[in-house]
């Protein structure tokens, strides 16, 4: 059905020569992960960073459907309970538009696969979701008034967050040629930086949001790991302007005895200062300062990519 909608509105806009423009994208609205214990979620994500549930959505048996942890006003992170053990914890993620219908229509125009419609979900906001190619949801959410998004606004702030911006997704690639046709090409995402871990082969092409500062991550590899091993590869990375000033926080943070692993920063390859949490199901949290450790920037890679693989 998805295939037949986008090919009637690709063959309308090609045949009347109408293709429309792109919206705005203007950053990362939220990350949505999956994980099989709830109570241990809020441990890490509440006790241990900081981040407030802002609202939930319930199912009709009364079950929890999904809760909502908020980082800024335009920003959250999103928990699905129950998830199997093995599966890929990373659900979809979803970037920010002030046009979500004339984003869908764009994309059409444009020969990508999109739903029926721009829906109206739950929370009250404007939305719906294609795939990338390596089959990765990506949402377009445009905030409506009304919605829960909108409800929340200015609440749920606390002073422990951890941080208060959400900076970059990063999300395994096995084909980049055919992901720079669609994060560049098609959406007009920026290339921002390439990096290598070996200097021999290019690890990750960093792309930039059209209108605005965010990005997501592209991490290379020859063959993708399977679904139950990606946990520690699909990531969100959360700005600080101090990454030892975190640590500490995090050390005396009420979710700290719940939480084994060690607190170590260290430099990344990109010569800027990190630090890398693990909630319970083994999703990589990356704390990270915007700036190098010597405020120069940090050279791109011109190592060659891995050799193309199938998702």
């Amino acid at each position: 059905m998805r295939t037949f909608v986008a090919f009637l509105l690709f063959s309308s806009f090609a045949l009347h020569g109408q293709a429309p423009k792109r919206p705005r994208i203007t950053g990362i609205g939220h990350v949505a992960f999956g994980v099989t214990d709830m109570a241990k979620a809020r441990d890490f994500y509440t006790g241990l960073l900081g981040y407030e549930e802002a609202f939930q959505l319930i199912n009709p048996d009364g079950k929890l459907r999904l809760a909502f942890f908020k980082v800024n006003d335009a920003q959250f992170i999103e928990l699905f309970p129950n998830v199997k053990p093995a599966s890929d914890k990373l659900q979809h993620f979803a970037f920010t538009t002030d046009d979500a219908k004339g984003m869908r229509a764009y994309l059409a125009s444009r020969g990508v696969r999109v739903p029926p419609s721009v829906r109206k979900g739950r929370i009250g906001d404007w939305s719906f979701i294609v795939d990338d190619p390596d089959r990765h949801g990506v949402e377009f959410r445009q905030y409506a008034a009304g919605s829960e998004t909108m409800r929340v606004m200015g609440k749920h702030l606390g002073n422990r967050r951890i941080s208060t911006r959400l900076r970059h997704v990063g999300i395994l690639c096995g084909n980049l040629e055919a992901s720079l046709r669609f994060y560049r090409d098609i959406l007009g995402f920026r290339e921002a930086w390439r990096g290598s871990n070996s200097g021999t082969e290019l690890s990750w092409v960093n792309l930039q949001v059209p209108d605005g500062e965010d990005y997501i991550e592209l991490m290379l590899y020859k063959k993708l790991p399977p679904p139950k091993e990606r946990t520690s590869h699909h990531h969100v990375c959360l700005e600080v302007p101090d990454v030892e000033q975190a640590a500490a926080l995090l050390k005396e943070s009420p979710g700290r005895k719940g939480y084994k692993r060690a607190i170590e920063t260290r430099v990344g390859t990109n010569r800027r200062r990190q630090l890398n949490l693990f909630d319970p199901d083994g999703t990589r949290i990356e704390l990270m300062e915007p700036q190098t450790i010597d405020g120069k920037p940090a050279p791109p890679s011109t190592a060659p990519p891995p050799k193309r693989t199938r998702p």
